[in-house]
């Protein structure tokens, strides 16, 4: 069960960040030199689909192996060595991709037009950041955890 777990973390992840980044690389620099928000509306109605499922995979997965890692759910906010810190780390920037998320749907999205895709652009990447750096703390508990 915990290779099919960490299997679907992994693609999940992969499918997350690497959407951010093809977001945050090919999409973004476009649209703001258009000032074209259809860019990323385009991407975001496609996106969206995969996206979040693959989000939802990761904080179901995530969550298994946590507890599989520290079963008692108050030793992941220990600090006490590498495993509980990074397990720290990660449900912190789950909190930042979630009040990103929300933030964004609620305030920005549905004004979105030519003049204020800079505040969009900034959500983009903030989270795409976010992305990545769960990324390399994921990848950190191969080998102990960084911190």
């Amino acid at each position: 069960m915990y290779n099919l777990s960490l299997t679907l973390h992994v693609i999940a992840a992969a499918i997350w960040a690497g959407g951010h980044i093809i977001l945050a690389i090919g999409f973004l620099p476009k649209a703001l030199k258009d000032k074209d928000p259809g860019v990323i509306q385009f991407f975001e109605s496609r996106y969206e689909r995969i996206g979040l499922p693959a989000l939802l995979v990761l904080v179901i997965t995530g969550f298994f192996q946590a507890f599989r890692m520290l079963p008692d759910f108050f030793d992941w906010f220990s600090f006490s060595y590498s495993i509980p810190t990074n397990i720290a780390i990660k449900l912190f920037l789950l909190l930042v991709t979630l009040a990103l998320a929300i933030h964004a749907k609620i305030t920005i999205i549905p004004k979105l037009s030519k003049d204020n895709l800079k505040p969009l652009a900034y959500h983009i990447i903030a989270i795409t950041l976010t992305a990545v750096l769960m990324l390399i703390v994921g990848v950190s508990f191969r080998f102990g955890g960084f911190f």
